[in-house]
């Protein structure tokens, strides 16, 4: 059975190798190109690869309306590139460059023209999820640091690099004593996660209900983003939030701003040395296994469970490789963040099946979510 096998995987390489040749030879393309039943496909993919070969000038015209806070400024009318010169602080020909910029690649679009003749513009189909989503804005503007160490990518692959602007900024990632971390350390990442973690959020707490719940403990929470959020929803529901010192002092103030200041408990520590407090029957993880090596990972997902009764639940919530449509996403993009921020890897939901039952938990399963190029939501049981 083995013979065959290597057999047939021979021969498909094989013909694989054929077919690549064949299509990639400058002849085949230029008849593909003409050809009206493959027309189609050679221009999507000579697209594709274009913006590929793009994708950092996008990022940027993204960029600077997000600095100019254009999506704001256009949400409720059209305006003109005249009009919004001066505020932009740019010749009228500048705007209208940047606007035709963001038409392009559809976070504006054109609305006629105004009373002079001038070209009007509003929102775009990517552009109007903008407003009212501070997160997205902040995390356009934190990714300067990613793109400033993905200048020399192979510099970043091989290892040669001394410090990484992500590895300063995300402190705790290479620290050997996270806990000891001051608010001037956690400050900024703190204020950003709280900010970018509103969606997220949202979405883990449509898909899974926690009426039937007595307390839950949200491990890694921040400044409470998803703590509120849960208390809001589930008023009988007591709160438990776990995290640096530096970071559970600055969540305070979060929950006597919703006024749960009563049905919160704070506790600051270092996971790997102090474990987790006991008395939540649900634990929640977001965002933060995929920040983890290996070892790390397991570290944390064994903690959880020995703060868990038998029976309990935990709520495993990150962006996951291998799913369907956002491939990218998982592997492209948090591969090469999280090799910038030095620690960490996204992990498809059969490894994450692995690692939780190798911590002790029964019963895994995948709960289908809203976003899942965003968020994905694993449902461990204890045993």
């Amino acid at each position: 059975m083995g013979q065959t096998r290597l057999l047939a995987a021979s021969l498909l390489d094989r013909l694989r190798a054929w077919r690549d040749a064949g299509m990639a030879s400058p002849g085949f393309q230029r008849w593909a190109a003409d050809f009206p039943l493959t027309r189609p496909v050679a221009a999507r993919r000579a697209r594709g690869l274009f913006d590929i070969t793009a994708g950092f000038v996008y990022s940027q015209i993204l960029f600077a309306c997000v600095e100019l806070e254009l999506f704001d400024k256009l949400a409720d009318r059209p305006r003109s590139a005249a009009d919004l010169a001066p505020e932009m602080g740019m010749s009228s020909a500048a705007a209208e460059r940047l606007l035709r910029a963001a038409v392009a690649i559809a976070l504006l679009e054109r609305r006629g023209i105004d009373a002079v003749g001038d070209a009007r513009y509003g929102l775009g189909r990517l552009g109007i999820a903008m407003p009212g989503n501070p997160g997205i804005a902040a995390m356009v503007r934190h990714h300067r640091m990613l793109y400033h160490d993905l200048e020399d990518p192979l510099a970043l692959f091989r290892g040669e690099l001394e410090e990484t602007e992500l590895g300063r900024y995300w402190s705790y990632a290479g620290s050997t004593d996270p806990a000891a971390d001051g608010d001037e350390r956690i400050a900024e990442y703190s204020a950003l996660m709280s900010a970018s973690s509103g969606l997220v959020a949202e979405d883990t707490l449509d898909a899974y209900s926690l009426k039937d719940h007595r307390c839950l403990m949200d491990v890694g929470g921040g400044e409470g983003r998803f703590l509120v959020q849960a208390g809001e929803r589930w008023p009988h529901l007591q709160l438990m939030l776990f995290d640096l010192p530096a970071v559970v002092a600055r969540a305070e103030r979060s929950f006597v701003d919703a006024g749960m200041a009563e049905r919160v408990r704070l506790v600051g520590g270092d996971i790997r040395a102090d474990g987790l407090p006991a008395g939540a029957d649900v634990i929640s993880l977001v965002r933060v296994i995929l920040d983890h090596d290996e070892g790390g990972a397991m570290a944390i997902l064994r903690a959880v469970r020995r703060a868990l009764p038998v029976g309990g639940t935990l709520l495993l919530t990150e962006p996951m490789s291998e799913t369907p449509g956002a491939e990218p996403v998982g592997d492209a993009y948090f591969g090469l963040y999280l090799l910038a921020m030095g620690s960490g890897r996204t992990r498809s939901p059969h490894e994450h099946r692995a690692m939780l039952a190798t911590a002790g938990f029964g019963t895994v399963r995948l709960v289908r979510t809203r976003r899942p190029l965003q968020t994905r939501l694993i449902l461990a049981i204890a045993t």
